[in-house]
């Protein structure tokens, strides 16, 4: 059995427009239909390497027509609620670099991250909190996964108060709700100094949107696997 289903018609079925997972398909067994329960599942590669990666659900390869590199997102996909196994490995490898059991809730949603450097390579597994956010409203959670980056905080437009404050590695926020607005500048702060040590521009916050935003990279190193920030909408599934 397959622990995680790839059919459009299925993935259709997950629908975030009201924020919220639903049945989505039946089985038949002895003449009666029984609702298959299922779960929404981001997979989001924040492992500062230059190695191609594959991440299994069960033994169900999930990135099969997508080279996994660092920065990539993949979701959400509709996987089989309650308890499953995920295991992160080296592209076409059936050594598990790490792996992580996990119950899944029917009608969830979730984001599994790759983080850490690749030698002690981890899997972090946050609920999404997927309820619409208020009239005039968007929601934006910060996730600090820079190995190397201290305690960071975010803000938004050079806010007197910041977002989200003091967040060490692997740590989180709740998804906190923000005003509406066009060509926002995110903010990625020193938690003790207050230098903003980087940047996302540009960005367009829309109404009843929920948002990511992960602090990414190394600080002791440069070019695509350098300290950055990168942000995510959790859409609809596909």
């Amino acid at each position: 059995m397959r622990f995680f289903l790839k059919h459009k018609a299925i993935a259709a079925a997950l629908t975030f427009s009201v924020f919220s997972l639903g049945l989505v398909s039946c089985s038949k067994m002895d003449g009666n239909y029984e609702p298959i329960q299922v779960s929404g599942l981001n997979v989001i590669q924040a492992s500062p390497t230059t190695e191609l990666l594959d991440v299994y659900v069960a033994n169900s390869r999930i990135n099969q027509n997508v080279d996994f590199e660092f920065g990539n997102k993949i979701g959400y996909l509709s996987v089989y609620a309650g308890n499953n196994v995920f295991n992160v490995t080296k592209k076409n490898s059936q050594t598990s670099l790490k792996s992580l059991q996990h119950t899944l809730k029917p009608q969830a949603g979730y984001s599994l991250f790759v983080v850490n450097k690749l030698e002690n390579i981890e899997l972090l597994m946050l609920e999404d909190n997927l309820e619409q956010p208020a009239t005039g409203k968007a929601k934006i959670r910060f996730v600090n996964l820079s190995p190397d980056g201290g305690a960071l905080s975010l803000n938004v437009n050079g806010a007197a108060t910041d977002l989200s404050t003091n967040k060490a590695f692997k740590e989180f926020s709740t998804f906190d709700a923000v005003d509406v607005a066009d060509n926002v500048t995110l903010n990625i702060k020193n938690a003790t100094s207050g230098v903003v040590e980087t940047t996302i521009t540009g960005v367009k916050l829309e109404e009843g949107k929920i948002y990511t935003v992960y602090a990414k990279g190394l600080k002791a190193n440069t070019g695509d696997t350098g300290f950055s920030a990168k942000m995510f909408v959790h859409s609809k599934a596909n």
